[in-house]
This record gives structure tokens, sequence and C-alpha cells, in this order.
């Protein structure tokens, strides 16, 4: 009996830690396909600094992929496709080695630039130019203090480059970058997708010094040398693919008018897709490419799942010690009715960004009584994470009604992160499986961008995807929850920008540890 060749294609998520690499069945078949998983050390040589060595996110990726392939055994592979994390930067010699770390969007070095970019008037216009707040996680704010601190380097590098530049050049030999990972640099120009002339002067760096930028649908071939390192034939397609900040609203179908994606991890974010660049008025809001006529606008938090470790280890150690933080921390925030008494949080404590995009803006709980014990603070921090996320949903209204939200991520595997999410957006949210994620969403656009389908919705249906996750059940909410969070919801805004003169303060008086 003949049996029909499994056809697959290799998703690759480049992640800031770990590269997660999944085959995805593109002809119907539904069995388990293989995965692979290679972590690689976030380093911070100084404080502020978060940078990774190149070659060895490099070695992971050929590791994983290769893995991956290993596992196949007969079915067919059509091609490789790619997602990266956003905001990376490497300065490259004129042989394309690396003279710098792989700077990263956690990276805070550039602080001072953002703010200085920030008080001359010039981040709105940026941002409504290029589409990427002025923040240190920008890659025209590193370059400017490239460009103040380390001249010498500046005049040695032949080329900056992204994380997704870089790999491309490790797979297919051609140093280019795409619309989707430019568009998140704040260098290009997203009605000309040309690299700005403005951008480029304030960077110290001339527009040569920048990749091609391709569309995101464009296949190139894998290198002979680099198809031995991971068991694939060379000439294999290789989807240049896009970010993972849209390639993930993909991954889950919200790229349907209505429908906002939120990924909590770490960090946390809520994106929309729309047909066209797009801002908010007051300037909240990023806007980045998925392709030539679908972008994602949206805001990140750098304080999301993080927060509420921060929390357990501050206020309950005794838990943590115990080694079943997270289950038992989660179980004593509970302990705590919505609200959390009027105890509010202000979850800054790693250097933020969505809403304000101040980096400089520290936490704070406000509201404290006698009566608040360490249930109210630790169920206050994992409110707060959910009200900021709440604020970018708010400016995402004002452009395109949010009419439900996709939400995935770890945290939502409990029932208190759920049920405080959703009554705070007070909206139906559902969680969606996380079967493949921003790999998923890679899969899907290099299906399409194959040819194997006339829509990015057909696309994702085909590789085991789909708009519309019959398992993702509307999380069940209360009327009196909601209610509580409405009233907190309604203030948080005006505390926020209240906060912004006290923080100021402290920050002066005080210093800053980033």
């Amino acid at each position: 009996m003949n049996t029909r060749t499994t056809e697959v294609i290799i998703g690759v998520d480049v992640g800031t830690t770990a590269v997660k690499v999944a085959a995805f069945a593109v002809n119907g078949a539904r069995s388990e396909l293989p995965r692979a998983l290679r972590e690689y050390p976030l380093e911070q040589p100084r404080p502020g600094w978060q940078v990774q060595e190149p070659t060895i996110v490099l070695s992971a990726i050929d590791s994983a992929i290769a893995d991956c392939v290993a596992q196949l055994r007969d079915a067919q592979v059509l091609a490789v496709s790619l997602s990266t994390a956003m905001h990376g930067l490497i300065g490259l010699d004129a042989q394309y080695r690396p003279l710098t770390p792989l700077v990263t969007w956690a990276d805070s070095r550039g602080h001072l630039e953002a703010r200085e970019l920030r008080k001359q008037g010039l981040a709105r216009v940026l941002l409504q130019r290029t589409g990427t707040p002025a923040h240190p996680m920008s890659p025209l704010v590193k370059l400017i203090w490239f460009s103040r601190h380390e001249r010498r380097l500046m005049g040695q590098a032949r080329w900056w480059a992204g994380l997704k530049d870089y790999v491309l050049h490790h797979l297919t030999g051609e140093l280019v970058t795409e619309l989707s990972s430019a568009s998140a640099t704040g260098l290009l120009d997203l009605k000309s997708r040309e690299w700005d002339a403005q951008s480029l002067a304030l960077a110290g760096i001339e527009a040569d010094q920048l990749p091609p930028v391709l569309p995101t649908t464009t296949v190139l071939k894998l290198s002979e040398e680099a198809g031995q390192r991971i068991g694939l034939p060379g000439n294999l397609p290789v989807a240049v693919g896009a970010a993972d900040g849209p390639l993930g609203n993909l991954g889950t179908g919200a790229i349907v008018p209505g429908v906002a994606g939120l990924s909590l991890g770490t960090s946390g974010a809520v994106r929309m897709a729309v047909p066209e660049p797009s801002f908010d008025a007051e300037g909240r809001l990023f806007c980045y490419a998925l392709t030539d006529d679908l972008w994602v606008i949206g805001g990140a938090i750098s304080n999301g799942g993080i927060t509420l470790r921060w929390a357990g280890q501050t206020f309950a150690p005794d838990l943590v010690a115990e080694g079943h933080a997270d289950v038992a921390v989660l179980e004593l925030a509970a302990q705590a009715p919505p609200g959390s008494d009027g105890l509010l949080m202000l979850p800054y404590v790693l250097s933020e960004r969505a809403p304000l995009w101040d980096p400089d803006l520290s936490g704070a709980f406000l509201g404290i009584r006698a009566h608040h014990t360490r249930s109210h603070f630790i169920r206050a921090a994992l409110e707060g994470v959910c009200l900021q996320l709440s604020t970018i949903v708010d400016s995402l209204d004002t452009v395109d009604h949010v009419e439900s939200i996709r939400a995935t991520g770890g945290p939502f595997r409990s029932e208190l992160w759920r049920r405080v999410m959703a009554a705070t957006l007070a909206r139906p949210m559902s969680v969606q499986a996380e079967a493949g994620g921003t790999a998923l969403g890679a899969a899907a656009l290099g299906w399409y961008a194959l040819g194997g389908a006339p829509t990015l919705s057909e696309a994702l249906a085909a590789v085991g995807g789909s708009d519309q996750d019959p398992s993702a059940a509307t999380v069940t909410v209360t009327q009196s929850d909601v209610a509580a969070y409405a009233q907190l919801r309604a203030s948080v805004q005006s505390l926020i920008h209240s906060y912004e003169e006290v923080a100021a303060m402290f920050a002066s008086s005080f210093g800053s540890t980033r």
C-alpha cells in the first residue's frame, strides 16, 4: 500500500534565551511531529547591559534544527522559515565577523539617549515615521549610544545588523533583512520602506551600512555549508519570515479585525492586526509589519510574569524555598479579594516599556494600610500586570475597537491569572493552546511565501493552526470581579501620569539602578 510522504515546513523561533524549532505538516497529516529546544545565556557584563555572544546563538540554532531534522525520518522538508526576537543589534566587520555582542532588546544602556529624544520632542516625530518608540530597546537608540561612547568601534563597523539579518547570513550566506524586523529598528520610514535619513543622521551611520530590506515573503536558498551543519540539502528554500511579535499574532490567528493577541510570559504584549501603518493619538503604540499589507500595532511590557516571581521571592520567601513557588504563591494571592482591598501596584520592577515608554519610571505600591498582608501585596502585583496590559488595550480601542482577546503564555495555566486578566479587560478572552506559537506563525508565513496558500489564514490552517481555536473556551468571569477591576482600570492611567513627577523626584534624589 502506498503511503503519502509527509511534507513539512520547519519553523524556527529564535527568542531571547532559547531557540525553539518545530516541524509542521502541510499535507493534512496531523501526527505528532518533532520539536527541539536549545537555550543560551543572557549576560549582564555591566549594570543595565543585556547581551549575548552571537556565535553561541548560531550554534544553538544549528543544533536545534539538526535535532529536529534527525527526528523527521522519512518526512520531506519543503522549507525552513524564520522568526527572531526584535530590536537586537550587532556590529560586523567587512568579513561579517562580530565586533560587538548581540545587544538585545532588554539592554538599557541607552536610557539617557532615549530620555534626550523625548525631551527634544523628537520621540513622537520618530514614532510616527518609523513605528518604533524612542526607548533603549530600539536599535536607533543603541546606535546613538555607540556613536557617543564607542567612536572607534563605529569607525571599524562595516555593517550594523539585527538578529534576523545575522541568522539569515549564517544560513544563506546573504546579509539581508526583511520588512518586519526592519520596521522595529527605528531606522525605517514606514511609508517609503526605505532607511530613514533623519534616523540615520541621529545614529551616525550611512544607509549602506544596513542590509537591504526584503519583503517578508521572500524565499532565499540554504547554503551548502549550512546544509551540512543542519542535515538538510543545499538550495533548500529558506523563507526569511518576520519578527516574533507579529508572527505571534499569526500563530494564534489574531489577524482578523477586532481580535487582539495577548501574550504573557516573563514580559508581555498586546497586538492587533491592521491593514496599513496606524497610530494612536497619544503615541503609546508601536507599529510593525507582518507583510506588506498587514501590520500589527500594540504595546509591550517588560514587567509580566517576572513581577509575580519577584513578589513571591520578596513577600513569601518561605514558599519559594519549598520549591513550589508558582503554585503556592498564587494560592496565597488568591486569599486576597479582587482589588486587593485598595492596594495598587505600578509594577515597574524592571525598566518599563508601554504604556509610557519611559524606562526611568520605578515601581510603587499605592494605598498601603495596616490591614494589608503579604497576600494583598502579591495579588496587587499580579493585578498591576493585568492593569498595565489593559491600558494597551484601551489605546488599541482608539484605533480600532477590540472585540475579543486571544491570550497565550505559561501564566495562563493558572486560573487566577486567567480570571483576573479577563475580568480586567472586561471583554471575551480565550486562552489559546500553546501548540507551536511563534514557530507556527513562521511556518504559516513560510507556506504562504512558497505559494502554498492564497491567504495567510489559509496558510495557517494548512500547517495545523486556525483563526478559530475550538479548544479555546472563553474565560468565565463574575460581574462582581468585572466591577471591581473597572474601578481600578478607570483610575490607573491618571495614576500612572501623576506618578511620573514623583518617580522623577526619586530618580534625582536616589539615582537609578538598572
